[in-house]
C-alpha cells in the first residue's frame, strides 16, 4: 500500500510556508515556481515510491552536475531544450506568425563578444590543421529581400570537435565571429569544417543518458544568432548534411530546414585563387530568413546567462 500526504491540509500549509507565501518579502514569481515544485517533487516521490537512497543519489547527482558545469549539456540531452523551441513554434502559430528560417537550440557553448567584421571574416586562427571551409549566404526578409547591415553571429567546433573558452588549447574567439551584411544582406567567412562532438564520456550527461540506454553525440554544426532592427531575433543552426548523428543528434538540433549540403572541391588552380594551400576545400552556402518583429522585445535574443571572454 502506498502511503500519500501530499495533498493533506498539514503537508500543502508547510510547503505555502516553506515558499515564503506567509510573508510580503520577496520574489511573488519565485514563490509561485517553488510552491509548485516543491509540490510536484513531492508527488514524485509518493506515485514512483523512491527511496531514500534513490533520492539521495539524486541530490548527489545534482552536486556532480554542477562541479562538472554541466546543467546546460543535460537540458540539451534531455530534450528541455527542444522542448521549449517546440513551445515556442505552437505559441507562433496560434498567434499566426509563420516563415523564415526555423529556430533551434543555442547549447550551452556560445561566447559573447566575438571580433566583428563588416561583410566577411576569417573564422579560424590556422592552427588546425582541417579542410578549409568558405561558408556565405544571405539574410533575407520575410519577402526575400536581402537585409543589409544584420548581424550574423556564428561559432561552431574544431577538428577535435571542441570550442574554444572551453578548450583552454585554443586561442580566445578561434572559430567565433560576427558579421554585419553587406548592401546587398550577404555574409562570408572563411573557416575550418567542424566536427560533431560528444558527451565527455565520464560526466554526468553522459551517466544519465547511459541509464536512458543513448548516446551523447551530436552531428557537425555551426551555430548562428541572426538579428536586423525591426526583425524578430533567430537563434539556429546549420547541421552538416551526410554526419551519421544528422537525424541522431542526441540534443534533437536537427530540424527540416536546417541542413546544410558542404560541398568538397578538389581542384588545385581554384584553390590558388581562393589562397588555400593544397588543393581542396569545401563550400557551403546558407541564407536566413527573418520575421518582422511583432513586439521591441522580440528582436532582442534571451536574457540567459552566457559566457563572457575577457581578452
Amino acid at each position: 500500500m502506498t502511503v500519500t500526504i501530499s495533498q493533506t491540509a498539514e503537508v500543502k500549509a508547510f510547503f505555502e510556508q516553506v515558499a515564503g507565501l506567509g510573508n510580503d518579502q520577496g520574489s511573488p514569481r519565485f514563490k509561485q515556481i517553488i510552491l509548485r515544485l516543491l509540490g510536484d517533487v513531492a508527488r514524485l516521490v509518493e506515485d514512483l515510491q523512491i527511496t531514500d537512497d534513490e533520492f539521495w543519489k539524486a541530490v548527489d547527482y545534482l552536486n556532480r552536475m554542477g562541479k562538472g558545469n554541466e546543467a546546460g549539456l543535460l537540458v540539451a540531452g534531455l530534450g528541455i531544450e527542444h522542448f521549449l523551441d517546440l513551445l515556442q513554434d505552437a505559441r507562433d502559430a496560434e498567434a499566426g506568425l509563420t516563415g523564415g528560417t526555423p529556430r533551434t537550440i543555442e547549447g550551452p557553448l556560445y561566447v559573447a563578444g566575438a571580433p566583428l567584421s563588416e561583410g566577411e571574416t576569417r573564422m579560424d586562427d590556422g592552427t588546425d590543421p582541417g579542410t578549409v571551409m568558405f561558408l556565405q549566404g544571405r539574410v533575407l526578409d520575410a519577402d526575400g529581400k536581402p537585409l543589409a547591415g544584420a548581424m550574423v553571429d556564428l561559432w561552431h567546433a574544431n577538428t577535435q570537435g571542441s570550442y574554444s573558452y572551453f578548450d583552454t588549447t585554443q586561442s580566445a574567439f578561434n572559430l567565433r565571429r560576427r558579421v554585419i551584411t553587406d548592401a546587398q544582406g550577404c555574409y562570408r567567412a572563411r573557416s575550418i569544417v567542424p566536427n560533431g562532438y560528444g558527451c565527455p564520456p565520464a560526466g554526468t550527461t553522459q551517466e544519465a543518458l547511459n541509464l536512458l540506454g543513448r548516446h551523447g553525440n551530436r552531428p557537425a554544426h555551426i551555430h548562428f544568432f541572426i538579428s536586423a532592427p525591426g526583425y524578430r531575433h533567430l537563434t539556429t543552426q546549420i547541421n552538416l548534411a551526410g554526419d551519421k548523428y544528422l537525424w541522431d543528434d542526441f540534443a534533437y538540433a536537427t530540424r527540416d530546414g536546417l541542413v546544410g549540403d558542404l560541398q568538397f572541391v578538389t581542384d588545385a588552380a581554384a584553390a590558388r585563387d581562393r589562397g588555400v594551400e593544397g588543393e581542396r576545400f569545401a563550400t557551403l552556402a546558407f541564407d536566413f530568413q527573418l520575421q518582422a518583429a511583432d513586439t521591441p522585445q522580440a528582436q532582442a535574443r534571451s536574457h540567459r546567462p552566457r559566457a563572457l571572454q575577457e581578452v
